[in-house]
């Protein structure tokens, strides 16, 4: 893709910008200022993309200590926790089955991306560096629908925003099995009456249920603002997360079924620690009632050490270290506004900004309980740069036809250099320029007061995975291409019922293959489709039903190993689902039972081994004190039945591994609202 290419693309965003600053004022149905930060037009209650929003409130309600066990609340997504100390899990989101380990889940706070170029892989993402408290909104968009973020959310993106206004002062307390305790706590209040503070905070520690399995881990984040002017408000934020953990590592298939408490002899002593601290500052001004500047500027630090044991044969077990420290400096800024355009009325984002990426990376092999006893496989620092241009708009045409169009260029430079001797034959070289505009496009149509229609359809893409990129033998690679195409319907009847559904069907290409060592070339497709749903019926005050489901079909297209063609993708389940009661037998107690269903899953490219499904039911009761110093007393029961199952199954040295999940567990809490 040419030069040429991104220039016009720019130039489309420049000209939205020149648009809406010169356009006549009108009034319209968009809220100007509930813009925040880097804007948003993809507001869940009239997109033309699917999408689940968690609120404060439901966040609150289940007190989570992990923000990534939200995604079970979502329906077709499914967390595979690998139950290892400090390190994501895969999280499954359309199809794809490495979200959080890999580049199929995006994530970005408050207009920050959240996932790293190469920590352990592509995209990988850590969701620790949020306190649950602090969440003003959780949204999660289905598929590459978002102009605002690129490369790593082809199969969808969390848009995590904490809050930013109000007087509160809270604090979640809970004790549970293993000696778990969590706490924590947020703040906010306003000074004088141009100023605003945000604070919030978490202290967590595990012994967890097998032995060496001890997790500690601090988050806190802050946030400063203030109105200069009427037109002019400033802000600097900050947060900075600490974590140390253990890990037991994975159980046999031996191991799991006889004793899924223990751990292998030749585990030595994994774990992780990480330490991360980001700083942002935003300056926002208002140029009219119906037009402002969004401008910020941040970044992060990051140090991250992991070790695993694992087999490398049937026989032995070795235990590795992987170290990535991170540095990321990033700015950007963005014109966001309404205006209207032969009396529709229309809003708007067209923005650019870039980030400039530093990882330096050390890989040992064959360590002896965490000391180095072998030279470097791999000793280097890669670079990666990015510039980018977006615009989306939305036009109010109709209520039957409410138009969301998207653009999306981004231009991509950086390399990779050696740092040291390494034994390793990765590919290290300059990264081959990498360009590509996506677009997006949606329509909304609201039929009647009970029933919406939409359909979409959007593209997205991802840089070629790992050191591949890196290869001089594999330039010029192209970009790994997503098209996805989507329709739904969302019925509402007043506040009683809600049902939506979604079908897709997106389609991968140029997927890259190895042709000779340190060779590579696109070849390779994946069709990705589903049925999504969700539902919630409250026929009276004192009972609610809530449930999701998620029904993905994967199949194989084009591959250079022909036996792969017509199989399904590893690691993404065909059925998930969950329904969650709540009945109120008095005012102020509350009586909740919630099931969750995974279905088995292929473990293996040739579908020769399959994870077994699951199901679990957890039970819970509360009593409520409403008021202004309010509190809520709760106290849980998960994995009633005790169901032996395994989080994440997976193949590693040619031995079938289990992630054994929690047995039985009791969890208790109070929640305070000062």
């Amino acid at each position: 893709m040419s030069n040429s290419v991104v220039r016009w693309a720019v130039a489309v965003a420049l000209a939205s910008m020149s648009l809406g600053a010169s356009a006549e004022t009108a009034s319209t149905d968009a809220a100007i200022d509930e813009v925040v930060v880097k804007g948003q037009l993809l507001r869940a209650e009239d997109s033309a993309f699917s999408a689940t929003v968690l609120s404060t409130e439901a966040i609150r309600e289940q007190a989570y200590a992990d923000v990534d066990e939200l995604f079970r609340l979502v329906p077709g997504m499914v967390v595979r926790d690998l139950q290892l100390g400090s390190v994501a899990s895969n999280i499954v989101i359309r199809g794809f089955g490495s979200g959080g380990h890999g580049g199929d889940l995006g994530a970005v706070i408050d207009g920050i991306p959240l996932n790293e170029a190469m920590s352990h892989a592509d995209g990988y993402v850590d969701l620790n560096a949020v306190v649950p408290l602090e969440i003003e909104s959780f949204t999660v968009f289905k598929g590459p629908v978002s102009a605002l973020y690129g490369n790593y959310n082809r199969g969808g993106l969390v848009d995590i925003q904490t809050r930013k206004s109000g007087e509160y002062a809270q604090t979640d307390l809970s004790l549970g099995s293993y000696d778990t305790v969590d706490l924590q706590g947020a703040y906010g209040t306003t000074l004088g009456e141009t100023q605003q503070i945000n604070l919030a905070g978490q202290l967590f520690r595990t012994d967890s249920y097998r032995p060496q399995s001890e997790t500690q881990r601090g988050t806190f984040s802050g946030r400063w603002s203030a109105e200069v002017t009427p037109a002019l408000q400033v802000a600097l934020s900050s947060r900075y997360l600490q974590s140390e953990s253990d890990s037991a590592s994975y159980l046999t298939q031996e191991q799991f079924q006889s004793d899924r408490r223990g751990i292998d002899s030749r585990v030595q002593n994994d774990g992780a620690d990480k330490e991360f601290l980001t700083v942002r500052g935003d300056v926002n001004y208002e140029i009219t009632g119906d037009l402002k500047l969004l401008t910020f500027a941040y970044t992060t630090q990051q140090d991250f050490t992991r070790w695993f044991s694992r087999p490398v044969n049937a026989t032995t077990w070795r235990q590795r270290e992987e170290t990535y420290d991170r540095s990321v400096f990033g700015a950007g800024t963005s014109l966001n506004g309404v205006t209207a355009l032969a009396s529709v009325p229309v809003s708007y984002i067209a923005g650019i900004e870039t980030f400039r990426e530093s990882t330096e990376y050390k890989f040992f092999d064959g360590l002896d309980r965490r000391r180095r006893i072998q030279p470097a496989q791999s000793d280097r620092e890669t670079d990666l740069n990015s510039i980018s241009a977006f615009t989306e708009v939305r036009a109010n045409v109709h209520p039957l036809a409410q138009l969301s169009v998207g653009l999306r260029a981004d231009r991509f430079t950086g390399g990779c250099e050696l740092q040291g001797s390494e034994t390793g034959t990765d590919p290290c070289g300059a990264l081959n320029q990498a360009e590509h505009v996506s677009p997006k496009v949606g329509l909304h149509s609201q039929v009647t007061d009970w029933l919406q229609l939409r359909a979409s359809w959007a593209e997205g893409f991802a840089l070629p995975n790992g050191f591949v990129k890196y290869a001089i033998g594999g330039q010029p690679l192209d970009e790994n291409i997503f098209r996805q195409t989507e329709i739904g319907a969302r019925f509402v009847a007043n506040d009683a019922f809600e049902f939506d559904l979604v079908g897709y069907r997106l389609k991968s290409t140029g997927e890259v293959r190895t042709v000779s060592p340190g060779v590579y070339e696109n070849f390779g497709a994946t069709l990705r489709e589903g049925v999504e749903a969700s539902a919630r019926w409250r026929p009276m005050e004192s009972f609610e039903l809530a449930a999701v489901y998620g029904l993905t079909d994967t199949e194989v297209e084009q591959n250079a190993d022909t036996r792969l063609l017509g199989l399904s993708v590893a690691g993404v389940p065909e059925n998930s689902g969950s329904v969650d009661v709540t009945f109120r037998p008095f005012a102020d107690w509350s009586i909740n039972a919630a099931w969750r269903y995974v279905g088995e899953y292929e473990v293996d490219a040739l579908n020769t081994l399959q994870a077994d499904s699951y199901d679990l039911l957890d039970i819970g009761v509360s009593y409520t004190r409403p008021g202004e110093r309010g509190y809520r007393v709760y106290a849980r029961l998960d994995n009633v039945t005790d169901e032996k199952y395994a989080t994440s199954v997976s193949v590693i040295g040619g031995q079938l591994l289990f992630a054994p999940g929690m047995p039985r567990s009791l969890r208790a809490g109070i929640q305070f609202d000062f």
